[in-house]
């Protein structure tokens, strides 16, 4: 069985999180999701997911902590197993969010609250309402 490891990353902005919705003809399309992604090979972690916030939205960040992880079975039933990292992260100022349309074709600063309504996965929905 193969493996596949993702990071994601919470930023939070005056208590609301940075959600993305993926596009149209994507993987998922149309849920919402932190930003994130794929680890390259020899790529730490943390490295992974400060480039992948950089090539979705476009933020400078730092990261903070690790907020959780989780593992799944792929949902396309797949002989693959999901390993997903929850980092927070740190703007350096107040940019304003870039998509690459690629990828995403909208976002939102979201409250747990507002959150709730979103089609999100139960890890992006525990990331979004649990503080550290």
């Amino acid at each position: 069985m193969s493996e596949k490891h993702l990071v994601y990353c919470r930023i939070e902005r005056a208590g609301a999180v940075l959600l993305l919705r993926r596009a149209p003809g994507v993987f998922l399309a149309g849920r919402w999701e932190l930003p994130g992604g794929g680890i390259e090979p020899g790529e730490a972690p943390e490295q992974a997911a400060i480039r992948e916030v950089a090539e979705e939205t476009g933020l400078r960040i730092e990261i903070t902590a690790e907020r959780s992880a989780h593992s799944w079975m792929d949902v396309a039933g797949r002989p693959l197993r999901i390993h997903a990292r929850v980092f927070d992260g740190s703007e350096s100022g107040s940019a304003p969010v870039l998509l690459n349309p690629e990828e995403h074709d909208d976002h939102a600063w979201c409250t747990p609250e507002e959150a709730a309504a979103l089609d999100l996965a139960e890890h992006f929905r525990d990331a979004v309402a649990k503080t550290i």
